[in-house]
């Protein structure tokens, strides 16, 4: 496991748009598909990963806390399946269930979505306002495997609740931290 902190996007860049498989339902999801949402979050998880192991259960209850207060949350696995087999589409739509997600939990297979995100680590979060420009990228909170602090989200409920209220998230954003993305053997990108 080699640990890695988010590449920390700069503020302000447009969402890139997707289209990826949803493994759990067999459905397409872009988030084009979500043109009224009053703030986006795009996840990198994935199954096998320690530190997303050990904030499942705060991204299932945050997740499910904005969904009716017009968030569209977006869960992205980019994992090499070969490398990683924990991380196959069906074991997606396992952890889908056993984790309660709400949201759309989809398979990068290509690893282009992760890419364009400059997406870094598991996990790896990203707020983008109601036009589509990001607002908050890095950690769900201080929490780490093995610290004891407790796991509270309090870092991402900010930045989202920030969004909502037409506000600009703190400025002191601090990066998430965890396991590498595994990319396919040649398509490592060149900011990893």
């Amino acid at each position: 496991m080699a640990l890695k902190p988010s590449t920390m996007l700069p503020l302000g860049t447009p969402a890139p748009s997707f289209k990826l498989p949803d493994p759990a339902t067999g459905q397409l999801i872009s988030i084009d598909m979500a043109p009224n949402a009053l703030a986006y979050l795009v996840m990198f998880i994935c199954n096998h990963c320690p530190y997303v192991k050990h904030v499942r259960g705060e991204i299932a209850r945050l997740a499910r806390d904005y969904d009716d207060r017009g968030v569209a949350v977006f869960g992205v696995s980019a994992n090499d399946i070969v490398t990683h087999p924990d991380d196959r589409p069906e074991m997606m739509a396992r952890e889908k269930a056993d984790a309660g997600y709400v949201f759309p939990y989809l398979f990068d297979e290509t690893q282009e979505t992760a890419k364009a995100y400059r997406a870094a680590c598991t996990p790896d979060f990203y707020v983008f306002d109601r036009n589509r420009l990001l607002a908050y990228r890095g950690q769900l909170d201080s929490s780490r495997p093995g610290n004891g602090v407790p796991v509270t989200g309090q870092d991402l409920r900010a930045a989202l609740d920030a969004v909502l209220e037409g506000r600009a998230p703190a400025l002191d954003q601090r990066p998430s931290i965890g396991c590498n993305i595994k990319w396919k053997p040649g398509n490592e990108p060149d900011y990893a």
